[in-house]
């Protein structure tokens, strides 16, 4: 198992640094550090993060993955903070391997 001596640069709250270093394995040993077993619906979450992401340049802002979650899940609006139940920015997006945004008032 990999420990945090052995990860990627992370900022001094687990992010990632350069979200180019992130991969399925440091998902895993990240979403294990916060007690969450990744199932489809996670990964769904993650990869559009990922590729929206790719595409902009930003994070995407939880309401987008509320609704991509929603459109390919059906469901509860709050699904993203019922896979994540510490909110989208300490736990999604850590474990998506997003910077730490500057300000949110979501998650």
């Amino acid at each position: 198992m990999e420990t945090m001596a052995t990860l990627p640069t992370i900022d001094d709250q687990g992010y990632l640094l350069d979200p180019a270093d992130w991969n399925d394995d440091l998902a895993h040993e990240l979403a294990r550090q916060e007690n969450i077993e990744l199932t489809e619906q996670h990964w769904a979450a993650i990869r559009f993060m990922r590729d929206f992401f790719a595409e902009h340049q930003v994070i995407p802002d939880v309401r987008f993955v509320m609704r991509h979650l929603g459109e390919r899940f059906g469901g509860s609006r709050n699904r993203v903070f019922e896979l994540f139940p510490y909110g989208y920015v300490r736990q999604a997006c850590r474990i998506a391997g997003m910077r730490k945004p500057r300000s949110w008032s979501t998650g």
